[in-house]
């Protein structure tokens, strides 16, 4: 097609007109420009003069750029102000930005909008008088905004905080181990501070918790909510609102770890508070820390480092800060009760749950030194690590002085085993456990090396083969014999002195055989000690029925059973009588308690008595037959084994009610 030109004979006005028209019809269409282009070239076929209406047509668009931005930033500016004024009022302060009526897409849209805006004028060198403005107003309402935000990311972090509760779900599987009574390391004469123990079951026990599994985590925050925080932190770092950020998650996430110490069983208590503490109430609140520690750096922590690497991304020097943050103050309640147990006064029954306290903390160390880099929290983790390990050694010093000082002149009337070696031997039993934390902590002395040479008469070379644990269990059991020594001279009696020690001793031995026990001492031990166990039970045979079995010898009764005197046969059977009698009254009071060896021990008694007696009435009866036969061989030698059953049963008994035998 042709272009047509029309002239208009030179009039101006009437060509301003025509332009002011042409563009009049493109501006009331509001097509986009690439649109508005080609209406104009379809145009300036018809009049070449419409062709300059394009340099209008531009500076029309620039104009509406800058008009549509000033409109969407007013816009945005008047979402953020009308939210700020509806939440002022009572009936929309509960109301979260992700609850209807509000919309949270619009709103975030809104705060990108005002965020885009600053950054906009932070990078124009002078924006002038209007501009400052608009810079006002973007600054107060992204003030708003970020109080707004504020207030969200408390709500959302509260309300979707998993509950605390939870957490007592895990660290339930405990295994079981003796706890000792308080003695505050003292053994008195009396020896009651042993009586919280025995071989019936009537010992405490105390728990040790189970390891947890490096796989174990939970949610902290639940999973529909991390969306919404991302949003509100992202709106929040971006506006320059970092620190605001980091107070409100890490003291929310703060609150939430100090709740679940207190489900945990950790209260916040000064040094002071815990030195005051009762025994056993203290005993339970260690017993918390253990599973405390566990749960915590285990559980809780792991989660708390996974919560803030999905919530703060790249931002890994914010993340690492709030994570500080957040873990610090648990972190510190906890080490100071460490600090406070570390200190305490040093008593035995402590010990177990001290080193506890210093395995659950020795765990958990490298994880904690993973995940926490505040530098002053680790040292602190060490300094009391250090000091845990420093009360456990104190402890364990304190209960070998309590062995060694342990002189108390009270004998065990009945011989049975003494409650020291009860204690003890149920200390050493569950010490044995402890194996891995003890040898890390304990050396030999030179002078505990000479102790054991010289006065228990050790081998020393026995010493080097043993772990740490294993030679101080050696010089304690060492050390315990001795003491064993000393305490059967309080008895008088040499036979009731060798009960003692055989019922003693072979307590040692069964107590060292059916434990760990004999795997750090060794079958050699025990090899020895049986022997010892025998050579004391032929001690007692030979101090207690040596005098009566003397009485059933042929020597010194004048001949043979044909002529053998009668009154020295008499005066036979009355000794043996009043010798028979005199043990029977004594040694029913006497007890070997463990069922075996007291029936070994009557068997013994029975192979050297009852023949003997046996043969001595059956060749000399005849010479006292008559009407006084049953006044000089008043019992059968089945009478004697029937009373021999009544021996070391802890029950005194005497025969004066027996029958006497009569033809």
């Amino acid at each position: 097609m042709a272009t047509t030109t029309t002239s208009l004979g030179g009039d101006t006005g009437g060509d301003d007109r025509v332009l002011a028209t042409a563009q009049q019809i493109l501006k009331s269409l509001r097509t986009p420009k690439e649109d508005r282009e080609d209406m104009l070239l379809i145009f300036s076929t018809f009049d070449n003069r419409l062709s300059g209406i394009s340099d209008l047509i531009n500076g029309e668009d620039s104009k509406s750029s800058t008009d549509e931005d000033l409109d969407r930033f007013e816009a945005a500016e008047k979402v953020i102000l009308v939210d700020a004024s509806l939440s002022g009022e009572p009936s929309r302060q509960s109301i979260s930005l992700f609850d209807p009526p509000n919309d949270p897409v619009e709103y975030f849209s809104a705060v990108d909008e005002i965020i885009q805006w600053m950054e906009q004028l932070s990078i124009a060198s002078s924006a002038g008088k209007h501009g400052q403005t608009i810079a006002d107003r973007a600054e107060n309402a992204i003030q708003l905004a970020m109080s707004r935000l504020e207030d969200e990311l408390r709500h959302v972090l509260i309300c979707n905080t998993v509950p605390p509760d939870a957490v007592s779900r895990y660290g339930s599987t405990r295994r079981g181990s003796i706890s000792f009574g308080s003695h505050d390391g003292a053994i008195d004469e009396n020896l009651e501070s042993f009586g919280d123990v025995s071989d019936r079951g009537s010992y405490r026990f105390h728990e040790r918790g189970a390891s947890l599994g490096d796989d174990l985590f939970i949610d902290l925050v639940r999973p529909e909510a991390m969306l919404n925080l991302k949003e509100i932190i992202d709106r929040m770092v971006r506006s320059g609102y970092e620190r605001e950020c980091l107070q409100v998650y890490s003291s929310v996430r703060r609150d939430a770890l100090d709740e679940c110490l207190l489900i945990l069983g950790v209260e916040k208590l000064s040094i002071e508070e815990v030195q005051k503490v009762e025994w056993k109430s203290l005993d339970e609140k260690m017993k918390n820390w253990v599973q405390a520690v566990k749960v915590i750096v285990g559980v809780l922590l792991t989660g708390e480092k996974r919560l803030c690497d999905n919530l703060f991304g790249e931002l890994d020097e914010l993340k690492e800060i709030c994570f500080n943050e957040t873990a610090k103050g648990c972190v510190m309640q906890l080490l100071n009760f460490g600090e406070a147990i570390a200190i305490c006064k040093r008593s035995p029954e402590k010990l177990f749950k001290i080193l506890d306290m210093y395995e659950a903390l020795r765990d958990a160390l490298p994880d904690l030194e993973d995940m926490v880099s505040d530098g002053f929290v680790i040292t602190e983790a060490k300094g009391v690590l250090r000091g845990l390990g420093e009360a456990a050694k104190g402890t364990f010093a304190e209960f070998e002085n309590c062995i060694r000082n342990e002189t108390s002149k009270k004998p065990v009337i009945t011989g049975d085993v003494h409650p020291l070696l009860r204690y003890v031997m149920n200390y050493l039993k569950l010490l044995v456990d402890y194996g891995d934390p003890m040898d890390s902590l304990l050396e030999i002395s030179e002078e505990d090396l000479y102790h054991f040479q010289n006065d228990l008469g050790g081998d020393g070379s026995q010493l080097e083969a043993m772990s740490p644990l294993g030679r101080q269990i050696l010089l304690l059991m060492s050390e315990l014999e001795y003491n064993l020594q000393e305490k059967s001279k309080l008895y008088e009696d040499s036979a009731m002195q060798q009960v003692f020690l055989m019922n003693n001793l072979y307590y040692l031995v069964r107590k060292v055989k059916d434990s760990d026990l004999r795997t750090v001492l060794g079958d050699d031990w025990i090899r020895k000690r049986r022997g010892q166990v025998r050579q004391y039970a032929t001690g007692y045979l030979r101090a207690s029925w040596s005098k009566a079995l003397a009485c059933l010898k042929d020597e010194g009764i004048g001949g043979s059973s044909s002529n053998a005197s009668k009154m020295a046969l008499k005066e036979r059977f009355k000794s043996f009588n009043a010798c028979f009698e005199e043990i029977y009254r004594v040694q029913t009071a006497w007890k070997v308690p463990d069922d075996q060896l007291r029936e070994e021990m009557r068997i013994s008694i029975s192979e050297k008595v009852i023949p003997a007696y046996r043969s001595f009435v059956g060749r000399f009866r005849s010479q006292l037959e008559g009407r006084h036969l049953g006044k000089y061989i008043k019992y059968t030698p089945e009478d004697l084994e029937t009373y021999l059953l009544d021996l070391f049963e802890g029950s005194p008994a005497v025969l004066h009610h027996i029958r006497r035998k009569s033809t």
